[in-house]
């Protein structure tokens, strides 16, 4: 008999219990319990969707009267209630083809492939950031929030200035979902 994969952390082990796929659910909850960022009837883009936890949490606090989009360079399994798609999130041209129409709310969970050297991975996530900063720039409506992941690292300084000066606010923070060993950080922007 095969063996049956048993999550190795908690936040792992209680996503498999509750029906998500990834324990990053739990960062966009707590997210969302600090900030008030989902809210019933929301239009919701997700960049770098795979594996969908993100999405799955999303389509349960919209609603029926909300709509989920998520986009991966990977095909996501279907979720109730969600529309995905298969495309590069850097091709901002290819996203508003997919999304014509304004959004209440970009989130973005997304890392780059890793290559175990630090700098350069945390250079491929600022470059990922900036790309969803930009489609955020160009889709999201007035008033309207962008959620994302950055690794912290050289890099990390300059990337907030400059949305400190395009955005509304900008707001930093952790959550206790991350891996302790991590260098992951959130920020929220305000349009």
């Amino acid at each position: 008999m095969p063996k049956r994969y048993i999550p190795n952390d908690k936040w792992s082990r209680r996503a498999a219990e509750e029906g998500y796929r990834a324990r990053s659910v739990y960062k966009l909850m707590e997210l969302d319990d600090k900030f008030h960022i989902i809210r019933s009837g929301m239009t919701v883009l997700d960049l770098g969707a795979a594996p969908g936890s993100w999405l799955q949490y999303a389509a349960e606090e919209v609603g029926s009267k909300g709509r989920v989009i998520g986009i991966d360079l990977t095909e996501i399994a279907p979720i109730d209630n969600v529309e995905t798609y298969v495309e590069n999130i850097t091709n901002i041209e290819a996203i508003q083809k997919i999304v014509p129409e304004t959004v209440d709310l970009i989130i973005s969970d997304l890392a780059p492939k890793t290559s175990g050297i630090r700098d350069v991975d945390q250079w491929k996530s600022i470059e990922l950031s900036q790309a969803v900063v930009e489609t955020a720039q160009q889709i999201l409506r007035p008033g309207g929030k962008c959620i994302l992941k950055v690794l912290r690292g050289a890099d990390f300084d300059d990337f907030i200035t400059e949305c400190k000066e395009k955005w509304k606010k900008v707001k930093i923070t952790s959550v206790q979902a991350s891996r302790d060993r991590s260098n992951e950080i959130y920020v929220i922007l305000w349009k």
